[in-house]
């Protein structure tokens, strides 16, 4: 589904952020991005998207390369979810902020109307339709990003950080909804538990490069290399 090939990016004060990755992540499934802060993470993320276009090395999607001129597509076949959800919530109430990427999309009002009705009821957010997203709980801004993201039906899903915010039952609830989604997913995060629990496989993240990859559970329970990369345990796996 999306291949890295030799990805490279340096930031214009010279800190080299990925240096020469190759990732492949397979259509149907769900891998976790972890390592320390200043590992890359969040740029090899802003690419994933077309935020960052390859400086160094090439990435595709379906087989379409990453570029200006394809950068529409790559952005409807490829769905963010950003850290802070207030990054993704900016119109006066919460239906307009669904509806406004089917809306880009160039869809008709009756579709448009049938998918965010859609979406709102699948995540619990019908009764709050109306009301502006600055007046919702982080929880609720949380699940309110999502539906935007889940509106533009992407085939591939990325999630920053996203349990940064969450109580533990909207942590539970995220669980379950990145569960039942059929699609590409790639998660990153500090949270290894929520990793163990929605990821099939990890990538270990060190320096802009991809020091480890395998299976999540071999990945997350191997205390030795994840304290060889500033991490550690996941809380479930501590004192055992």
């Amino acid at each position: 589904m999306i291949t890295i090939d030799q990805l490279g990016f340096t930031y214009p004060d010279g800190t080299r952020a990925l240096d020469r990755i190759s990732l492949r992540f397979h259509e149907g499934t769900s891998t976790g991005i972890i390592g320390a802060n200043g590992a890359g993470k969040s740029t090899l993320v802003n690419h994933l998207n077309g935020y960052y276009l390859p400086m160094e090395g090439n990435i595709s999607i379906g087989g379409v390369d990453y570029c200006r001129k394809n950068l529409d597509s790559i952005r409807r076949d490829v769905g963010l979810l950003f850290q802070n959800p207030d990054d993704q919530l900016f119109m006066a109430r919460l239906y307009d902020d669904i509806a406004f990427g089917p809306e880009n999309l160039g869809m008709n009002k009756d579709e448009i109307r049938t998918i965010v009705e859609e979406t709102l009821l699948e995540l619990n957010l019908w009764n709050l339709r109306d009301k502006p997203p600055s007046h919702l709980s982080q929880g609720q801004k949380r699940f309110a990003a999502f539906a935007t993201v889940l509106v533009m039906d992407p085939k591939v899903i990325v999630m920053d950080e996203p349990t940064s915010d969450l109580d533990p039952q909207n942590r539970r609830k995220l669980i379950d909804l990145a569960n039942s989604l059929e699609k590409t997913r790639i998660t990153v995060s500090h949270d290894l538990d929520f990793i163990w629990d929605t990821c099939e496989r990890v990538c270990i993240m060190n320096g802009g490069r991809i020091v480890a990859e395998g299976p999540a559970r071999e990945i997350l329970s191997s205390g030795e290399l994840l304290e060889a990369n500033s991490l550690e345990l996941p809380l479930r796996l501590q004192g055992m």
